[in-house]
């Protein structure tokens, strides 16, 4: 009996070691998400410099992960196919109400600034010369929106140029499309659509490798100033490899090789720590433009209308009061 208790304990024991190597080895093996701004392609050749960089410093083994769109790596996070990933923010909003997610980083760009602008551009031969223009006589023209979850392409455009002027444009433009930030470039650049949406970080990555090309471009709007883009990984994430992640993103920026990999992404410097308070403005702003969308909204009845602004403007007055405390 005495060498059964014996063995049982050993058995158990075993179990429990070989248990726990397997989720050292599961927290080891991360898949680090890349937002499909420009083609797979593109965007392996920006940051696997970096995780390499991170692999080597911080002993993870970490790999890139893509998707086809912004919602693949959103779900992907969700399902923990994804552990921590490039985000903007609306796409970060996504991931931390529905897959876990946490803002752990903001990027700062080689000026130190931390924020960008989302653009309108057509080609400089284009038969639209204003946004006047553009929207007086939208069934004249093709328009390329971007994708449903980015910021800069879709929502911070959706707010300032249609919501605001009461304009729908997947009814309003003679052809709507949704692209990325590379393919809508591309699309204006061949004159394939007459506008689309874009960004000051795309528009700098051009000038810098083909300034024939950037020279063809039209910029018809540019939008308020948007917070730079966030990191985010899951909140279920062991805290030690938070931390090794944590660490060498932060400090990244301040070797001479981790300026030079970071400038060949966007002209990144680096980044700083951050939190989901970040993304508080961007809420704002989505809140704003359904304000704006149940205004105009003549299939609603006015209790309706008034029990669907109630919601929004408390929403409105929670965040104001987060931003307060922010400051």
């Amino acid at each position: 009996m005495n060498r059964l208790r014996t063995l049982f304990c050993l058995l158990l024991l075993f179990v429990f070691f070989a248990g726990s190597s397997s989720i050292a080895r599961a927290e080891a093996e991360l898949n680090f998400g890349i937002i499909s701004t420009d083609a797979t392609a593109a965007l392996r050749q920006a940051w696997q410099p970096f995780i390499d960089d991170l692999n080597k410093e911080t002993g993870l083994k970490v790999t890139a992960f893509y998707a086809s769109d912004y919602a693949g790596i959103i779900e992907a996070m969700r399902f923990n196919k994804v552990q921590f990933a490039w985000m903007g923010n609306k796409a970060a909003i996504e991931a931390v109400d529905r897959a876990s997610g946490e803002v752990f980083a903001q990027v700062v760009f080689a000026d130190g600034s931390t924020g960008y602008h989302s653009y309108l551009i057509t080609h400089r031969s284009s038969p639209v010369k204003s946004l006047d223009d553009f929207l007086a006589n939208g069934k004249q023209y093709t328009f390329g929106n971007g994708d449903p979850n980015s910021t800069s392409g879709n929502l911070v455009p959706g707010f300032f140029v249609f919501a605001k002027n009461g304009i729908d444009p997947k009814s309003h433009f003679k052809v709507m499309t949704s692209a990325n930030h590379g393919s809508n470039l591309a699309a204006v650049l061949n004159q394939q659509v007459d506008v689309a949406t874009n960004n000051s970080e795309e528009m700098e990555k051009l000038k810098a490798q083909s300034p024939e090309k950037a020279a063809q471009i039209r910029i018809l709007w540019t939008s308020p100033e948007i917070p730079s883009d966030p990191l985010v990984w899951r909140k279920d994430l062991a805290g030690d490899v938070k931390q090794k992640i944590k660490t060498f993103v932060l400090a990244y920026g301040n070797t001479e090789r981790g300026r030079s990999v970071m400038k060949g992404i966007y002209g990144y410097g680096g980044f700083r720590d951050s939190s989901n308070a970040q993304l508080l403005p961007i809420r704002q702003l989505e809140l704003f433009r359904a304000k704006t969308r149940v205004e105009a909204d003549t299939t609603l009845s006015n209790a309706d209308r008034k029990t669907k602004l109630m919601d929004i403007d408390r929403q409105l007055a929670e965040i104001e009061t987060q931003l307060s405390k922010k400051m």
